[in-house]
C-alpha cells in the first residue's frame, strides 16, 4: 500500500496549501506506486521560511554540544531504521540493495560526524598589536538556508548538507528531488524524534518552478546549497547572487580514468567498470571516459567489454550488479546518447533497452562500451548520466593528461599506474576537484572536502568535512580593549 507523506513545516506534517499531490513510482516497475507527496506552492515555501526564520534565534543560541547531541541521536535513530530506509530508497530510486544500504550508512555516519564536530565550533585567538587588548574570532551561522538536493543520492546528499547546516546553528528549508523524496521524510522523522525544535528544519516537496525558484529568490533566505545539473545550478547561482546570498552549487561531471602501460589491465577494467556502471552511471563522479595508452588499448577494450557483459541487470530489490534508470526521461536521454555514440565510435557491447518479462515495466538499459572515440565527440564531452563508457586512445602520458583536461567539467579524475612519477604528476596537474591514484572516480570520504573545478562547481565553497561547516558559517573578528 503506497504511503502518503506530508511537508514538514514548523514541527508539523501538513498537506500542501493547494491540496494537490504527486505520486512516485518504482523505476523497476513503472505501474507500482511507491508513495504520494504534496505538490507544494509558493505559499508552502513562505510558510516554511516563516517557521525557519522564527526559530533561528533560539537555535543559534543553543550550545553547539546540545545541537550535536540531537544530530547524533538522529543518526542512531536512522541506524535503527536502516533496513526500512534501504528498501524505500531501492523502491523509489532504483539502486541495488547493496548500493542503497551503503548510502544509508553514509547518512548515518554523517550525522554522527557532524554531531561530534558541533563541539568544535569556535574561533581562534590572535596576538593583538598592543597591551590590554584581545583579538579573536568567532563563528556565527548564516541564518536561514535553502537546501536543494538531487534524486541520485536521495539520502546521503540531503544529510551531508543538512547536518553541517544544523551543527553550525542555521535553520533550514530543504527541497528534495521529486523522483525520490520519501527517504528525506524518513530522515526528518528521525530528527523530530531526536528532539529537534519546531521550525529549525523544514521540508517542502514539489517542482523546481513552484518550490525551488521561490525558495532561492526569497529575500529572507541567507544561503543556498544546491546539487544538480550545471544548467540548473547556473540559474540558481545567478538568482542567489541578485541579493548577495552565499551560494554553493555542485554540478555535473565528465570524469576520466587514465590507464597506463604499467597497470594490471584486468584490475583496471574492474576499477573503471565499477566507476562507470555502478549506480547505473547515475553519479556526478561516475567514470564516463577511459583514456587508455595505446600500448594497452586493445587489451583494455577486450577486458572492459568482458566486464560489462558479465554484469547482471535487474530490480534493485534482488541486489543485482546494476539496477534501472530512475525514470523514463533519464532512460530516454541515455538511449539518445547511445544513438549518437553509434556514429562517434565502435559499439563494443550493450546499447539497448532491456525488454522481456523481467524488464518490460522498468527503465532498464544494458551497460554500454564504445571504443575508438575521439575526445571531441559528444559522448566524450557531454554528461550522459547513464551506464555508458567512452574509451579514448592516448599516445603518451602527456597526451592522456591533456585529453583528461580537455573538457568543460572538472569534478573527479583518476589514473591507474604503477609509476609513482606518473601518479604524482597526474594528481598535481589534472583539472579536477578530486584526484585519485589507482582508484575509481566514484566514492568519497565524508571528512575531507568535496567539489569540482570549471563547470562542475560554482567554485565558492566545498562540501563535507570542515569545509561543510565553513560554508554554513560566517566569521566575526572581535577587538577588545580593556
Amino acid at each position: 500500500m503506497p504511503r502518503t507523506y506530508g511537508n514538514f513545516i514548523d514541527g508539523e506534517w501538513t498537506e500542501s496549501r493547494s491540496g494537490e499531490t504527486f505520486d512516485v513510482t518504482s523505476p523497476a516497475s513503472a505501474g507500482e506506486t511507491v508513495s504520494s507527496h504534496p505538490a507544494s506552492s509558493r505559499e508552502d515555501v513562505e510558510a516554511a521560511v516563516d517557521a525557519a526564520v522564527a526559530a533561528q534565534g533560539e537555535w543559534e543560541s543553543t550550545p553547539g554540544p546540545s545541537r550535536g547531541a540531537i544530530l547524533t541521536k538522529a543518526g542512531s535513530l536512522l541506524a535503527d531504521r536502516k533496513d526500512e530506509a534501504t528498501e524505500l530508497l531501492v523502491r523509489e530510486e532504483g539502486k541495488t540493495r547493496s548500493e542503497a544500504a551503503g548510502e544509508v550508512q553514509r547518512a548515518i555516519d554523517i550525522f554522527h560526524y557532524y554531531g561530534a564536530k558541533a563541539r568544535d565550533l569556535g574561533g581562534v585567538t590572535k596576538s593583538a598589536s598592543g597591551p590590554d587588548k584581545d583579538l579573536y574570532t568567532k563563528r556565527e551561522p548564516l541564518g536561514t538556508v535553502a537546501l536543494i538536493t538531487p534524486w541520485n543520492y536521495p539520502i546521503a546528499i540531503p544529510v551531508w548538507k543538512l547536518a553541517p547546516a544544523l551543527a553550525a546553528g542555521n535553520t533550514v528549508v530543504l527541497k528534495p528531488a521529486s523522483e525520490a523524496p520519501s527517504v528525506v521524510s524518513l530522515v526528518f522523522e528521525c530528527l523530530e524524534a531526536a528532539g529537534l525544535p519546531a521550525g529549525v528544519a523544514n521540508v517542502v516537496t514539489g517542482s523546481g518552478s513552484d518550490v525551488g525558484g521561490p525558495l532561492v529568490s526569497s529575500d529572507r533566505v541567507d544561503g543556498v546549497s544546491f546539487t544538480g545539473s550545471t544548467e540548473v545550478g547556473t540559474m540558481v547561482a545567478e538568482t542567489a547572487a541578485e541579493d548577495l546570498k552565499r551560494v554553493q552549487c555542485e554540478m555535473g561531471g565528465k570524469n576520466p580514468t587514465v590507464v597506463m602501460p604499467s597497470a594490471d589491465i584486468e584490475e583496471a577494467a574492474k576499477t573503471i567498470g565499477v566507476g562507470a556502471f555502478g549506480t547505473t552511471g547515475q553519479s556526478c563522479t561516475a567514470t564516463s571516459r577511459a583514456i587508455v595508452h595505446e600500448a594497452v588499448y586493445d587489451e583494455f577494450v577486450a577486458a572492459i567489454t568482458e566486464y560489462a557483459n558479465s554484469l547482471v541487470v535487474g530490480d534493485g530489490l534482488d541486489d543485482p550488479d546494476m539496477g534501472p534508470h530512475v525514470s523514463e526521461s533519464e532512460l530516454s536521454s541515455t538511449l539518445e546518447y547511445i544513438d549518437i555514440g553509434r556514429s562517434e565510435g565502435t559499439l563494443e557491447c550493450g546499447g539497448s533497452r532491456l525488454s522481456n518479462d523481467d524488464y518490460d515495466d522498468g527503465y532498464f538499459v544494458e551497460p554500454t562500451v564504445f571504443s575508438g572515440v575521439e575526445n571531441d565527440a559528444r559522448i566524450a564531452q557531454e554528461e550522459i548520466f547513464g551506464p555508458v563508457l567512452a574509451v579514448v586512445e592516448a599516445e603518451s602520458f602527456d597526451d592522456a593528461l591533456s585529453l583528461a583536461n580537455d573538457v568543460d567539467y572538472g569534478l573527479s579524475a583518476s589514473i591507474i599506474t604503477q609509476d609513482l612519477t606518473e601518479g604524482k604528476r597526474f594528481v598535481n596537474d589534472v583539472e579536477a576537484g578530486v584526484a585519485k591514484i589507482n582508484e575509481k572516480t566514484t566514492g568519497l570520504e565524508l571528512h575531507v572536502p568535496f567539489g569540482g573545478y570549471k563547470d562542475s562547481s560554482t567554485n565558492t565553497y566545498r562540501e563535507q568535512g570542515d569545509a561543510g561547516l565553513d560554508f554554513f558559517s560566517s566569521v566575526k573578528t572581535i577587538y577588545e580593549n580593556y
